[in-house]
């Protein structure tokens, strides 16, 4: 499926980190807990999405290049998390989303992910990333996506 205007999704190797951060952030890159799936239209690198290796894994830091938004990029990346988190032996995965972020809430519902019940969590204040301080104001939703192994029907 992959070819010159379809993207090829892959997890980031060393080599390809200096070209990734030239169109993207890498936020997480140090976390040590996970690892980063690309999304590369030939040798650009549109987006990009971190996959923790908990349990269940985590994902987070889904973030796709502005000039390629609303290509179904997203949905690349985060069918390739699923994935990566089933061949971890995972059998749901999580993720946090922004309750100030409907068009993030829509895909994820599109994509079966459902809120957990949690309580919002509340993340205010200066928060340190690898390039850089931010400042953070927002309230998170933690939402879950049930896995199947393969053979099973999966929840969507």
């Amino acid at each position: 499926m992959e070819g010159p205007n379809q993207p090829d999704v892959r997890v980031l190797n060393g080599s390809e980190v200096v070209r990734v951060c030239q169109f993207l952030g890498l936020a997480r890159l140090h976390q040590g807990d996970g690892r980063y799936l690309v999304a590369w239209i030939g040798d650009i690198p549109v987006g990009h999405a971190y996959l923790t290796l908990a349990n269940p894994p985590n994902l987070q830091d889904v973030e796709i290049n502005e000039a390629y938004r609303r290509r179904g990029l997203a949905r690349r990346l985060v069918d390739a998390a699923k994935s990566a988190a089933l061949a971890q032996g995972a059998r749901s995965i999580v993720l946090s989303v922004s309750a100030r972020s409907p068009g993030a809430q829509s895909l994820y519902r599109s994509l079966g992910f459902e809120d957990t019940g949690r309580p919002p969590v509340e993340v205010r204040g200066t928060v340190q990333i690898r390039t850089g301080p931010i400042e953070v104001d927002d309230t998170l939703l933690t939402w879950e996506k049930k896995l199947a192994a393969p053979g099973e029907n999966e929840r969507s």
